[in-house]
């Protein structure tokens, strides 16, 4: 049903790398969530006024905010939309992202005021009436609400939304919670044993429970977070997968947003080659990456001596004794300067961000182990941090 609904709302659904689909995808989600949402809102707030339930009542209430939770996403996901402009040259994209947070904010709040209510109508109880209705419209409200977070989270998973992966999250919350009032009404009408109250609360708590960790994952992209492990392997292989390139190191990617990334490498190439043609390569590759990912890649040109053979073997020699202090280690851009004493050995070292020692400690070890080996040479070394992973 949901590809039914997609094929049939979403036009060019498949290319879900194109932003303008991305947003059609998003507002068709938002507009489902808000008829959905309102719908059980006006139905269970009837039966939760008539049958004195202040549980059903909160439950509506919920209903009601994330109806609100969709506009917010609908809103967001129109204003990422928008291209860029002299104020915002990398295009408006993260306003998803805030949407997303805000809808985090909002499950927070619904928590607080469900626990608050629950609380009063324990020390306050009142008593419940049960009927048949209230059986019927909670039970519908349980179908709805699975239905709603499998629609939200393939779609989520689809664009790679964290907004939508946030609003599926809600609506996973709300059917335990639509389940455990359902459960409390039961088994007052049974037993006689007023849960309303507790199970309010309890429910409560797992909802401020799962909106922290939904805040934590809206957050991070607006921080900055790291790229994906995938995302690093394919940018690694796609360069090195041109002939003519030696290596790469030294990847950035900045993320403004779904489908507004941007990288930048060095990019290991024959000096001994011509340099018109390394550089045409070089620009073949960034059009590559613009038009089948979507991506602005920026590389820069790193050329390396191939044609020497003793700086060849250092090279190689020092890339693997690096790895006897972190096997993360490595280097790159290693040249050596000769003189009357001793040479110069000039290389770049990429140093994992949660490496125990430190720099200073680092380049005295490096260069302890490259003199016991080549007791003429003395290292100068650079050492970059690596926040991605460690680079080939």
């Amino acid at each position: 049903m949901i590809d039914w609904l997609i094929g049939h709302f979403v036009p060019g659904a498949e290319n879900t790398q194109d932003p303008a689909v991305r947003t059609r995808y998003g507002q068709f989600a938002g507009t489902v969530g808000i008829i959905c949402n309102v719908a059980l809102c006006l139905a269970k707030g009837a039966v939760g006024l008539i049958s004195g339930s202040v549980s059903i009542v909160a439950d509506a209430v919920n209903n009601l905010s994330d109806a609100s939770s969709n506009i917010i996403s609908l809103l967001g996901f129109k204003l990422a939309s928008r291209p860029a402009d002299p104020e915002h040259p990398y295009g408006h994209g993260r306003y998803e992202y805030l949407s997303g947070l805000i809808v985090a904010a909002l499950v927070l709040a619904i928590g607080f005021e469900l626990i608050k209510s629950s609380i009063e109508k324990i020390l306050s109880p009142t008593p419940v009436e049960f009927s048949a209705a209230l059986v019927v419209v909670l039970v519908l409200s349980i179908v709805v609400k699975l239905w709603m977070a499998v629609f939200n989270r393939t779609i989520g998973h689809r664009i790679g939304s964290e907004t939508l992966e946030a609003t599926a999250v809600d609506s996973r919350n709300d059917v335990i919670s639509t389940g455990a009032v359902l459960a409390s009404a039961v088994i007052a009408h049974l037993t006689g044993l007023d849960l309303d109250g507790w199970v309010g609360t309890a429910v409560g708590l797992f909802i401020l429970w799962s909106g922290i960790g939904l805040v934590r994952e809206t957050v991070n992209p607006l921080l900055g977070q790291a790229p994906s492990a995938e995302l690093i392997e394919h940018i690694r292989k796609k360069i090195m997968s041109y002939p003519g390139v030696l290596g790469t190191h030294d990847l950035m990617v900045h993320d403004y947003g779904p489908g507004r990334q941007f990288a930048s490498a060095h990019v290991e190439m024959a000096a001994e080659a011509n340099p018109m043609e390394s550089h045409d390569l070089i620009d073949n590759i960034e059009q590559d990456f613009k038009t089948e990912d979507r991506m602005i890649v920026t590389l820069h040109y790193d050329p390396i001596v191939t044609d020497d053979p003793e700086v060849n073997d250092m090279r190689n020699w020092i890339n693997q004794a690096v790895k006897i202090i972190d096997p993360r280690l490595s280097i790159h851009d290693l040249r050596t300067v000769p003189g009357p004493t001793h040479s110069n050995v000039i290389f770049d070292c990429v140093r994992p961000h949660d490496l125990a020692i430190t720099e200073s400690q680092l380049k005295r070890r490096i260069d302890d182990i490259v003199r016991d080996h080549y007791p003429s040479c003395r290292c100068v070394i650079t050492v970059d941090e690596s926040y991605v992973s460690s680079e080939q």
